[in-house]
């Protein structure tokens, strides 16, 4: 049986669990909830993986990287991703990591960049089951109008991370 390793990692924006498997990523989510057992339990599934608790550098490096991102002094993570999910999933989590730190992006605006427009609502499903939260960044898209929408994290959360990337995201005047 192959293994998955995680580990606990408490921030400002509460408990992260993260996990890493074969030198990539391939877990980062806020701690419990029915969401993350789902989450968990489809990863374990797919990769034929338990789950260990035990540290790597992997996983050091990513809370390196959070820290930084939480503090406002990182705006792109450079960590190898393993997206564990169907084509469609990784087609929209493949998406989210172009939309830009401090912008957001409509969940039609995703369908149509994957070519799918009449798949808003799968779209959505996606977002919410994203199993690499914060660097595949599903915080950032917003529903018609820029409706919040959900976020596994919680809405106060989504609003607070989206204030905090546009705050330091430097407007450049046009004209």
């Amino acid at each position: 049986m192959n293994r998955i390793s995680i580990q606990h990692h408490d921030t400002g924006i509460g408990e992260l669990v993260l996990g890493s498997f074969g030198g990539r990523l391939c877990l980062l989510g806020f701690g419990g909830g029915d969401m993350r057992q789902v989450v968990d339990a489809r990863i374990g599934k797919r990769l034929d993986a338990d789950f260990v608790e035990r540290d790597d550098e992997i996983l050091q490096e990513t809370r390196r990287q959070l820290d930084e991102y939480l503090i406002g002094v990182r705006k792109e993570f450079d960590i190898p991703l393993l997206l564990v999910g169907t084509d469609f999933q990784r087609s929209v989590w493949n998406a989210l990591l172009q939309v830009p730190y401090g912008g957001t992006a409509s969940y039609l605006q995703i369908a149509r960049a994957i070519g799918r427009e009449k798949a808003v609502r799968a779209v959505g499903n996606a977002c919410g089951a994203n199993p690499i939260a914060v660097i595949v960044p599903c915080h950032r898209i917003v529903g018609s109008g820029g409706r919040l929408g959900g976020y596994g994290g919680g809405l106060p959360l989504k609003e607070r991370l989206l204030r905090m990337e546009q705050s330091n995201t430097t407007h450049t005047p046009t004209g």
